[in-house]
């Protein structure tokens, strides 16, 4: 059996770049998106840049930028066609941040989509359900794969 067998999602990956640089604090960041596909969204950026704070770590901010980020390449990661997320709205509802060690350095943000969560997502890109609600939660490491930050972000998902 071949891949396309065992999966139905695609690889969006060239895709969630497109949108994703669109969002100015991710140029803003220097964000690459690394991987969108089967349930998983992995981010990085080069390292704080214009997003440093006061001990030259990345600003909560540019935290944040990383989860909103690889959960936004995840969710996008379920879909079938570019076409399925056409007029589909991810807007944030809430954000928690878990600050383990200074940020600095190239940062990576990875997202795992679970299969409670995928179907959520599934339901709203093929338009069974209208809206669903779901939270992705990624770990931030630096170069030497040390985890410095923990976060979550809570969705509304829905078609507009």
């Amino acid at each position: 059996m071949d891949r396309m067998d065992t999966t139905d999602d695609m690889d969006t990956t060239g895709y969630a770049r497109s949108l994703l640089m669109a969002v100015t604090v991710h140029r803003t960041a220097g964000l690459e998106v690394l991987r969108s596909a089967d349930g998983r969204g992995e981010v990085a950026v080069p390292g704080p840049g214009p997003l440093a704070n006061v001990i030259d770590s990345m600003h909560s901010s540019g935290l944040i930028t990383l989860i909103d980020a690889a959960g936004l390449a995840a969710i996008l990661s379920v879909a079938r066609t570019p076409a399925e997320t056409e007029g589909v709205l991810a807007l944030g509802r809430s954000a928690s941040l878990e600050f383990l060690a200074p940020a600095r350095g190239r940062l990576t943000a990875v997202t795992e989509l679970g299969p409670v969560e995928r179907a959520a997502v599934r339901s709203v890109l093929s338009g069974t359900g209208p809206r669903t609600r779901l939270t992705t939660s990624a770990d931030i490491t630096d170069a030497e794969g040390k985890v410095v930050c923990r976060g979550s972000f809570t969705w509304s998902l829905r078609r507009s």
